[in-house]
């Protein structure tokens, strides 16, 4: 008598079973980086590529190039820094805003953020961090405003959070928090040395626009002539980078 079929089902051996399918690495988050300086871009980026879920997808010295490289690299997230040569970070982050509408920006610098903070974030940016941070503190802000939350320090968190709970703005600190962003931008550049028709170049305005700005500059410090207001500057563009 013949096996029947179950027997003979029964008698043979089953194939081996198929390892599960390795999954796909997730895909880390890409980072771009904005900043005139090489050594910091560099510093910064080996920093980042030590972590495991952020990588730097491009880096660019200015805002004109950073722009370019922001479209050809569609990154989640735009490091930038305050000074830059030409349009200055808080033009870039304005032009980041229309372009790219929620592309979230994070600036680092080492501009005082009791004094550009607020400014950074008016212009769209979700977080201010100075460059003499510790590296984790860093790393922090980059995830937290990938995750879609902003970041200060909490000094700045604090000042933020009592200016909104009293419901006005706290008189300015200094003569220098009374100047708009392109005054600043302007006083920053005339305390580099560099000349009015430099300065116009540069911020892409009129040798005129750029003595308006100068004049109300003088006028808000209430000093005396334009040398006052370069000496005035120079001093504090040293203030601000003491080294």
């Amino acid at each position: 008598m013949s096996e029947s079929a179950p027997n003979r089902a029964r008698g043979k051996t089953a194939p081996p079973a198929k390892p599960p399918a390795a999954s796909a690495p997730p895909e880390k988050s890409r980072v771009f980086i904005v900043d005139d300086h090489t050594m910091f871009r560099e510093g910064l980026r080996q920093l980042i590529e030590r972590e495991s879920t952020i990588t730097v997808c491009g880096d660019a010295p200015d805002a004109a190039e950073a722009l370019i490289g922001i479209r050809t690299t569609n990154p989640d997230v735009v490091i930038v820094d305050i000074s830059l040569a030409g349009a200055s970070g808080l033009d870039l982050i304005k032009d980041i805003k229309v372009e790219f509408g929620d592309l979230p920006v994070l600036v680092v610098s080492m501009h005082d953020e009791s004094l550009h903070a607020e400014r950074a974030l008016r212009a769209g940016a979700m977080g201010y961090v100075m460059k003499h941070e510790p590296a984790k503190t860093v790393k922090a802000a980059i995830q937290k405003v990938l995750g879609g939350d902003m970041y200060l320090s909490e000094k700045m968190s604090s000042l933020v959070l009592n200016r909104l709970l009293r419901g006005q703005v706290e008189p300015a600190k200094s003569p220098i928090e009374t100047l708009s962003d392109r005054e600043l931008e302007v006083f920053r550049l005339l305390g580099q040395g560099k000349g009015v028709r430099q300065i116009g170049e540069e911020l892409g305005v009129t040798i005129p626009t750029v003595n308006s700005f100068r004049n109300r500059i003088k006028e808000k410090l209430q000093l005396k002539s334009s040398t006052e207001v370069m000496l005035h500057a120079i001093h504090w563009v040293r203030e601000e980078s003491p080294t």
